[in-house]
């Protein structure tokens, strides 16, 4: 009786009086909004947000790091955005980014933010380094930098496994017999066997489908992670769970590479000596038995394969697309590629390849190598940070659980930092007496506590593959093309796809 008595009241509405409680209430929503939304008092200034999206639609998604800084030219070097329903600072030059790292305690960069269940990275909150906080974040970054060095980070024996690697590469190059080829796949294959060698304990071979199927959904899944499809679905996940697209690929890519490490964790094991560690994986696994009654630590076995899926993030991607950067501009200009091959040929001769060594006794290609990454720009945007309470930057009030973005491409073309800030010229890295000399501004790894692990590590690979590259070929475009210096926005900043010929020298 109850029920027909609603359904008959409801008969008798007219679609006018529909519509205007439609309408009540979407005004409701919008007041809400605002009230909920209001930028407190002294907040950074910024392009006005459109309701529930925010300024999603003010940045240009295939180059949000140059539009950001163009953005600074007009709201200042402090400036807001709302992304979704995050409250974001953008933060540029390299003063203030450094104070947002280094100085300013209550800028907790020390803390991650929170990614929504609809991030790939959403599962690998609290666990690893780059996605955790506090005591955990703590305890896996001692752990991972511990074991690192234990297995040659740093050390003369890592030397040895890099020019292990490069033999094969080598040879794999020799074989194109000169011809044009996508360097891409090469590269990829042979930075990641230096993770393999430390992380499983061994290297693949460069036709093992198994391996390369792996780098190949983990180089999907990152380049899907910053596209347009997953922009989208973090803002509007119900609407884009209905609707077909790229984006439904994101977690199979993301679960099919934790399977891979997953099946490597369970071969060790089988014969695992907690007595007698081989790499990361051994070592991990014995830290899980130490540490089992420390929870809080988060050291366990979804743990341990979210560790190793950071290890190969950080220390791949950056470490190719770097190559990569360095084969366009060694194209790009040749008179330079020669000045560093001659240093090269000087201190190191025909007889021998290039070791870690000879780098104090070569800086400019020293230089180059660094003017490589600060043009290369390969982490435009730093990972975004999150205030732990509400604080104060430079007058300006920052609420509590604010997203801070350091905009690096700031920093890397500072023009009060750089003498030739939008050129590349090794000569940004050398003094006046031809000496290296690194400028404080050069902070391609980031900064502060949340530096990159990694560091000491990619800085070996980049002078080692590089000065060995150089040693044994020149470097030339296909039938004196063009080189463009053209890129694609993704978890780097890479070029796009180019093809280069290994003249052998």
């Amino acid at each position: 009786m109850v029920l027909g008595n609603i359904l008959s009241s409801l008969a008798s509405v007219q679609w006018t009086d529909v519509g205007t409680v439609l309408l009540m209430f979407f005004i409701f929503l919008l007041i809400s909004y605002h009230l909920r939304n209001r930028k407190p008092r002294n907040y950074p200034p910024g392009p006005t947000p459109l309701p529930f999206i925010g300024n999603v639609f003010n940045l240009d998604a295939k180059q949000p790091h140059i539009h950001l800084t163009k953005m600074s030219a007009q709201y200042g070097n402090i400036f807001s955005l709302r992304l979704g329903s995050l409250n974001t600072v953008v933060v540029n030059t390299y003063s203030l980014v450094k104070k947002v790292y280094i100085n300013v305690g209550r800028i907790t960069l020390n803390d991650i933010l929170p990614f929504s269940k609809y991030h790939i990275f959403h599962v690998m909150s609290g666990t690893g380094v780059t996605f955790n906080n506090g005591y955990s974040w703590k305890q896996q970054r001692r752990f991972t930098l511990s074991t690192l060095k234990y297995f040659g980070v740093g050390k003369r024996s890592l030397e040895v496994i890099i020019m292990e690697e490069y033999k094969f590469l080598h040879q794999t190059i020799m074989e194109t017999n000169g011809l044009p080829f996508d360097p891409h796949y090469f590269i990829n294959n042979a930075v990641s066997n230096i993770i393999c060698n430390m992380v499983f304990g061994r290297r693949f071979e460069y036709t093992d489908q198994r391996f390369l199927n792996m780098l190949s959904l983990m180089s999907k899944a990152l380049k899907l992670q910053t596209s347009v499809w997953i922009q989208l679905y973090s803002v509007f996940p119900y609407v884009m769970d209905l609707l077909p697209g790229p984006h439904k690929d994101l977690f199979s890519c993301f679960h099919q590479v934790c399977a891979f490490i997953k099946e490597e964790v369970d071969k060790h094991y089988a014969d695992w000596d907690p007595s007698s560690p081989r790499d990361f994986i051994d070592c991990y696994l014995t830290e899980i038995q130490k540490r089992k009654d420390d929870l809080e630590a988060g050291f366990h076995e979804e743990g341990l394969q979210y560790a190793v899926l950071d290890l190969f993030v950080a220390g791949t991607e950056t470490t190719s697309t770097t190559l990569l950067w360095a084969f366009v501009y060694m194209m790009k200009y040749p008179e330079i590629q020669e000045k560093v091959q001659e240093e090269i040929d000087k201190v190191v001769g025909r007889s021998r390849r290039p070791n870690i060594d000879d780098r104090p006794s070569m800086p400019y290609t020293d230089a180059v190598i660094h003017e490589v990454q600060r043009m290369g720009n390969v982490v435009p945007l730093s990972v975004p940070r999150m205030t732990n309470e509400d604080t104060i930057l430079e007058s300006y009030y920052i609420p509590k659980g604010t997203q801070i973005i350091p905009n690096l491409t700031s920093v890397l073309f500072d023009q009060t930092k750089w003498k030739s800030p939008y050129s590349f010229d090794p000569q940004n890295f050398l003094n006046a007496q031809s000496k290296f000399e690194k400028p404080e501004a050069f902070i391609p790894f980031s900064a502060g506590k949340r530096s990159c692990p990694g560091e000491s590590l990619a800085r070996m690979e980049l002078f080692l593959f590089f000065t060995s590259f150089l040693h044994s070929f020149t470097l030339c475009p296909p039938g004196g093309k063009q080189i463009s210096l053209d890129f694609k926005f993704g978890m780097t900043l890479s070029p796009k796809p180019f093809k280069i010929s290994f003249t052998p020298r």
